[in-house]
């Protein structure tokens, strides 16, 4: 399995740092995130150590996505929030925090005026369209 000794979340991972643990399998762990957005915000971690997007293979972001999945069905049951939001970060720029993909399973109440919402502005078709084409480009 691929850690990093220095990594929090691998060291969350090993048993090394406590955490207050939600669910747990064979490929991922999830747990409360100590410092909550909102109430019931909870972590989603691959065991093995992958920096971001870019590195994890797809078999453990699929697992990572199945266990958000069910996490957030369990919030959505035991806290009744009005949305949940899936957010995964990928870099300093993105506002990622710790260098071991994770994605964040965040119950949301109407006007709690988390930052993560931008407002809804008409972009510009033409420059949509030749964005979307570099976008085609590169795949």
């Amino acid at each position: 399995m691929i850690t990093d000794g220095n990594c929090i979340f691998c060291k969350i991972v090993s048993g090394e740092i406590p955490s207050i643990k939600l669910f747990e399998d064979d490929r991922t762990i999830c747990f409360m995130d100590i410092n909550p957005a909102n109430r019931g915000h909870a972590l989603v971690i691959p065991r093995e150590h992958w920096v971001d997007v870019h590195a994890i293979p797809d078999e453990a972001i699929s697992a990572v996505v199945i266990t958000a999945k069910r996490i957030a069905g369990a919030l959505d049951t035991s806290l009744a929030p009005d949305g949940i939001n899936l957010v995964q970060c990928n870099g300093a720029g993105a506002a990622q925090s710790v260098d071991h993909f994770h994605m964040h399973v965040l119950p949301r109440v109407a006007g709690d005026e988390l930052k993560l919402n931008w407002g809804l502005v008409s972009g510009d078709s033409d420059q949509i369209k030749a964005t979307a084409a570099r976008i085609r480009a590169a795949l």
